[in-house]
Protein backbone atom coordinates (compact mmCIF):
# COMPACT_ATOMS: atom_id res chain seq x y z
CA UNK A 1 0.00 0.00 0.00
CA UNK A 2 1.76 3.24 -1.39
CA UNK A 3 1.99 6.07 1.47
CA UNK A 4 -0.77 8.92 1.88
CA UNK A 5 0.25 12.13 0.16
CA UNK A 6 0.59 14.97 2.07
CA UNK A 7 -2.39 17.43 1.58
CA UNK A 8 -0.82 20.81 0.98
CA UNK A 9 -3.25 23.85 1.93
CA UNK A 10 -2.51 26.96 0.25
CA UNK A 11 -3.80 30.14 0.66
CA UNK A 12 -3.12 32.80 -2.06
CA UNK A 13 -4.45 36.51 -3.42
CA UNK A 14 -7.70 35.70 -5.50
CA UNK A 15 -5.62 37.37 -8.30
CA UNK A 16 -2.63 34.96 -8.22
CA UNK A 17 -1.93 33.16 -11.31
CA UNK A 18 1.45 31.59 -10.67
CA UNK A 19 2.28 30.01 -7.03
CA UNK A 20 -0.32 27.37 -7.38
CA UNK A 21 1.39 26.15 -10.73
CA UNK A 22 4.74 26.60 -9.53
CA UNK A 23 3.69 24.06 -6.20
CA UNK A 24 1.84 21.80 -8.66
CA UNK A 25 5.46 21.82 -10.60
CA UNK A 26 7.94 21.36 -8.29
CA UNK A 27 6.29 19.09 -5.84
CA UNK A 28 6.51 15.59 -6.41
CA UNK A 29 3.38 14.49 -7.17
CA UNK A 30 3.35 11.06 -5.51
CA UNK A 31 3.77 13.10 -2.00
CA UNK A 32 2.08 16.19 -1.76
CA UNK A 33 -1.31 17.61 -2.89
CA UNK A 34 -1.94 21.19 -3.04
CA UNK A 35 -5.21 22.47 -2.47
CA UNK A 36 -5.98 25.98 -2.94
CA UNK A 37 -8.08 28.70 -1.46
CA UNK A 38 -8.44 32.60 -2.34
CA UNK A 39 -8.21 36.06 -0.49
CA UNK A 40 -9.65 38.74 -2.17
CA UNK A 41 -7.12 41.30 -3.78
CA UNK A 42 -7.02 43.18 -6.83
CA UNK A 43 -4.38 45.70 -6.11
CA UNK A 44 -0.39 45.03 -4.99
CA UNK A 45 -0.49 48.02 -1.97
CA UNK A 46 0.04 48.21 1.70
CA UNK A 47 -3.55 49.30 1.97
CA UNK A 48 -5.02 46.55 0.09
CA UNK A 49 -2.76 43.86 1.44
CA UNK A 50 -3.61 45.02 4.87
CA UNK A 51 -7.44 44.54 3.87
CA UNK A 52 -6.61 40.84 2.74
CA UNK A 53 -4.90 40.06 6.25
CA UNK A 54 -7.55 41.78 7.99
CA UNK A 55 -10.77 40.35 6.12
CA UNK A 56 -10.15 37.30 3.94
CA UNK A 57 -7.36 35.23 5.12
CA UNK A 58 -8.90 33.79 8.35
CA UNK A 59 -12.34 33.01 6.40
CA UNK A 60 -10.39 31.44 3.45
CA UNK A 61 -8.19 29.41 6.37
CA UNK A 62 -11.35 28.00 7.89
CA UNK A 63 -12.32 27.08 4.05
CA UNK A 64 -9.55 25.03 2.86
CA UNK A 65 -9.39 23.64 6.41
CA UNK A 66 -12.26 21.28 5.39
CA UNK A 67 -9.68 19.64 3.86
CA UNK A 68 -8.04 17.90 6.53
CA UNK A 69 -4.71 19.57 5.32
CA UNK A 70 -1.44 18.43 6.94
CA UNK A 71 0.32 22.15 6.49
CA UNK A 72 -1.42 25.42 5.64
CA UNK A 73 0.73 28.27 3.51
CA UNK A 74 -0.09 31.60 3.82
CA UNK A 75 1.35 32.44 0.09
CA UNK A 76 1.72 36.03 -0.11
CA UNK A 77 5.41 37.64 0.44
CA UNK A 78 5.04 41.16 0.50
CA UNK A 79 1.83 41.27 2.74
CA UNK A 80 3.81 39.00 5.15
CA UNK A 81 6.39 41.12 5.57
CA UNK A 82 4.39 44.16 6.02
CA UNK A 83 4.55 43.29 10.02
CA UNK A 84 7.74 41.71 9.99
CA UNK A 85 8.62 37.84 10.28
CA UNK A 86 7.63 37.66 14.07
CA UNK A 87 3.98 39.37 13.32
CA UNK A 88 4.04 36.79 10.21
CA UNK A 89 4.51 33.87 12.17
CA UNK A 90 1.79 34.50 14.77
CA UNK A 91 -0.43 35.22 12.17
CA UNK A 92 0.34 32.35 10.46
CA UNK A 93 -0.04 30.29 13.62
CA UNK A 94 -3.61 31.60 14.08
CA UNK A 95 -4.63 30.70 10.58
CA UNK A 96 -2.89 27.07 11.39
CA UNK A 97 -5.29 26.95 14.35
CA UNK A 98 -8.28 28.00 12.18
CA UNK A 99 -7.36 24.89 9.81
CA UNK A 100 -6.23 22.34 12.19
CA UNK A 101 -2.66 22.19 10.95
CA UNK A 102 0.97 23.92 11.20
CA UNK A 103 1.01 26.87 9.28
CA UNK A 104 4.00 28.53 7.15
CA UNK A 105 4.67 31.91 5.98
CA UNK A 106 6.67 32.62 2.45
CA UNK A 107 8.31 35.67 4.21
CA UNK A 108 9.43 33.40 7.14
CA UNK A 109 10.38 30.67 4.57
CA UNK A 110 12.43 32.84 2.83
CA UNK A 111 14.34 34.06 5.96
CA UNK A 112 15.28 30.27 6.83
CA UNK A 113 16.56 29.84 2.85
CA UNK A 114 19.04 32.84 3.14
CA UNK A 115 19.91 31.57 6.58
CA UNK A 116 20.46 27.68 5.59
CA UNK A 117 22.34 29.88 2.17
CA UNK A 118 24.41 31.39 4.87
CA UNK A 119 23.51 35.05 3.04
CA UNK A 120 24.74 38.07 4.02
CA UNK A 121 25.03 40.67 1.15
CA UNK A 122 21.67 40.18 -0.25
CA UNK A 123 20.43 41.83 -3.67
CA UNK A 124 16.58 42.30 -3.42
CA UNK A 125 14.53 42.34 -7.04
CA UNK A 126 10.42 42.38 -6.96
CA UNK A 127 7.50 43.34 -9.33
CA UNK A 128 5.98 45.81 -6.26
CA UNK A 129 5.94 49.32 -5.74
CA UNK A 130 8.50 51.20 -3.62
CA UNK A 131 6.99 50.67 -0.52
CA UNK A 132 6.35 47.23 -0.77
CA UNK A 133 9.53 46.05 -2.10
CA UNK A 134 11.15 48.32 1.33
CA UNK A 135 8.89 46.10 3.55
CA UNK A 136 10.41 43.15 2.30
CA UNK A 137 13.76 44.37 2.58
CA UNK A 138 13.07 45.47 5.72
CA UNK A 139 12.00 41.85 7.02
CA UNK A 140 15.02 40.14 5.56
CA UNK A 141 17.35 42.57 6.86
CA UNK A 142 18.13 40.14 10.08
CA UNK A 143 20.78 37.79 11.61
CA UNK A 144 23.62 39.66 10.55
CA UNK A 145 21.84 39.92 6.70
CA UNK A 146 22.58 43.35 4.67
CA UNK A 147 20.48 44.17 1.53
CA UNK A 148 22.97 45.51 -0.86
CA UNK A 149 20.43 46.75 -3.85
CA UNK A 150 16.61 46.68 -4.00
CA UNK A 151 14.57 47.45 -7.15
CA UNK A 152 11.16 46.69 -7.78
CA UNK A 153 9.18 46.97 -10.84
CA UNK A 154 6.35 49.40 -9.78
CA UNK A 155 3.08 46.61 -10.96
CA UNK A 156 0.59 47.98 -8.46
CA UNK A 157 -2.35 45.79 -10.02
CA UNK A 158 -1.65 42.08 -8.41
CA UNK A 159 -2.97 40.01 -11.98
CA UNK A 160 0.01 42.20 -13.52
CA UNK A 161 2.93 40.81 -11.76
CA UNK A 162 2.06 37.67 -13.71
CA UNK A 163 2.68 39.59 -16.99
CA UNK A 164 6.62 39.91 -16.94
CA UNK A 165 7.79 36.98 -18.83
CA UNK A 166 10.97 35.22 -17.10
CA UNK A 167 13.19 36.75 -19.93
CA UNK A 168 11.56 40.14 -18.86
CA UNK A 169 12.51 39.11 -15.19
CA UNK A 170 16.35 38.10 -15.94
CA UNK A 171 16.67 41.62 -18.07
CA UNK A 172 15.24 43.79 -15.28
CA UNK A 173 17.78 42.08 -12.81
CA UNK A 174 20.49 42.32 -15.01
CA UNK A 175 19.84 46.23 -16.34
CA UNK A 176 18.98 47.28 -12.28
CA UNK A 177 22.38 45.31 -10.68
CA UNK A 178 24.56 45.82 -12.86
CA UNK A 179 28.13 46.71 -10.62
CA UNK A 180 26.63 45.11 -7.82
CA UNK A 181 28.43 43.39 -5.20
CA UNK A 182 26.11 40.66 -3.54
CA UNK A 183 25.88 36.71 -2.72
CA UNK A 184 22.77 36.37 -2.97
CA UNK A 185 19.84 37.22 -5.33
CA UNK A 186 16.18 36.93 -3.74
CA UNK A 187 13.32 37.51 -6.21
CA UNK A 188 9.91 38.38 -4.32
CA UNK A 189 6.63 37.81 -5.23
CA UNK A 190 4.79 34.48 -5.28
CA UNK A 191 2.69 35.77 -8.21
CA UNK A 192 6.07 36.62 -10.50
CA UNK A 193 7.51 34.25 -12.36
CA UNK A 194 11.18 33.97 -10.45
CA UNK A 195 10.90 30.24 -10.13
CA UNK A 196 11.09 29.72 -14.22
CA UNK A 197 13.51 32.75 -14.44
CA UNK A 198 16.24 30.83 -11.47
CA UNK A 199 18.54 29.31 -13.92
CA UNK A 200 18.88 31.84 -16.06
CA UNK A 201 19.34 34.30 -13.05
CA UNK A 202 21.82 31.92 -11.48
CA UNK A 203 23.57 31.46 -14.97
CA UNK A 204 23.78 35.13 -15.30
CA UNK A 205 24.88 36.62 -11.65
CA UNK A 206 27.08 33.05 -11.39
CA UNK A 207 25.66 32.87 -7.53
CA UNK A 208 22.71 31.93 -5.30
CA UNK A 209 19.02 32.67 -6.32
CA UNK A 210 16.10 32.28 -4.12
CA UNK A 211 12.80 33.05 -4.71
CA UNK A 212 9.61 33.28 -2.81
CA UNK A 213 7.90 29.60 -4.53
CA UNK A 214 11.49 28.77 -4.14
CA UNK A 215 11.59 29.09 -0.75
CA UNK A 216 8.15 27.72 0.25
CA UNK A 217 9.15 24.20 -1.96
CA UNK A 218 12.26 23.96 0.46
CA UNK A 219 10.33 24.58 3.72
CA UNK A 220 7.68 22.53 3.05
CA UNK A 221 9.98 19.61 1.46
CA UNK A 222 12.42 19.78 4.78
CA UNK A 223 9.38 19.54 7.36
CA UNK A 224 7.84 16.38 6.26
CA UNK A 225 11.30 14.54 6.04
CA UNK A 226 11.98 15.58 9.41
CA UNK A 227 8.16 14.39 9.99
CA UNK A 228 9.27 11.27 8.57
CA UNK A 229 12.64 10.25 10.05
CA UNK A 230 11.22 11.86 14.06
CA UNK A 231 8.38 8.72 12.80
CA UNK A 232 10.80 6.11 11.79
CA UNK A 233 12.68 6.96 14.92
CA UNK A 234 9.78 6.28 17.22
CA UNK A 235 8.48 3.57 15.66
Amino acid sequence: MKPRRNKIALLVPSSNTVMENDLHSALPKDRYTVHTDRMYLVETTREAESVMLEKFAKPAASDVGTTNPDLIVFGCTSAGSLFGLDYDARFCEALGELAGCPALGVINAASRSLSIAAARRIALITPYNEDLTASVARALSADGREIVAAHGMGITVNVELADPEPEDIVSFATEKLKGVSFDTLFVSCTNFRSLEAKPALEKVFGTRVITSNSAVVEAIEAMFRTRETAAVSAA
